[in-house]
């Protein structure tokens, strides 16, 4: 019986772990967001290096922000990679696409969609920069960026943008 009373707690406890209920969702917010696949190329022009950010979670993944109000998907792009790498000189070469997901923020979902651009790095000198909530940022080989990027659907526009920076169709 002493048996009984022991293992009943640990199961009552065990229960209300599992069975316990997340907040109700009460309000779907979307947000848009924009960045952008940042590249250069190796001193020889052989190879490509993507630049990315390592996220306070230890992600990588590229730079990308909220967009603000007045502000077009591309100046956001811009703007963030800016503010996110310490990068100026850049050049928006064309949209490759957007991606969605979602998570839960308390009792809200939120709908991210964000819109990714081919974005070239113009000057060879300048060196990237992190922002104090990250833990990394640098240049990765092609091939290590797409072993490093943490998301399926940021993979897929790489593999989209290396086709447009090799050909040239921007």
């Amino acid at each position: 019986m002493p048996t009984e009373q022991y293992k009943e707690p640990k199961l009552e406890k065990f229960r209300q772990v599992v069975l316990r209920k997340k907040p109700e969702i009460k309000e779907i917010v979307r947000e848009p967001t924009a960045g952008g696949i940042v590249f250069r190329m190796t001193p020889d022009q052989k190879d490509i290096e993507i630049l990315l950010i390592q996220d306070s979670k230890n992600r990588w993944t590229i730079p990308k922000g909220h967009i603000e109000p007045g502000e077009t998907a591309k100046q956001t792009a811009i703007r963030e990679i800016g503010e996110e790498s310490g990068l100026k000189h850049v050049d928006v070469l064309s949209w490759l696409g957007k991606i969605h997901f979602k998570y839960r923020r308390l009792e809200k979902l939120v709908l991210m969609t964000t819109q990714v651009y081919l974005v070239q790095s113009l000057d060879k000198n300048e060196h990237p920069t992190k922002e104090k909530w990250m833990n990394g940022i640098r240049w990765f080989s092609f091939a290590d960026a797409l072993d490093a990027i943490e998301y399926a659907d940021i993979e897929k526009l790489m593999l989209i943008a290396k086709r447009k920076i090799r050909s040239g169709e921007y």
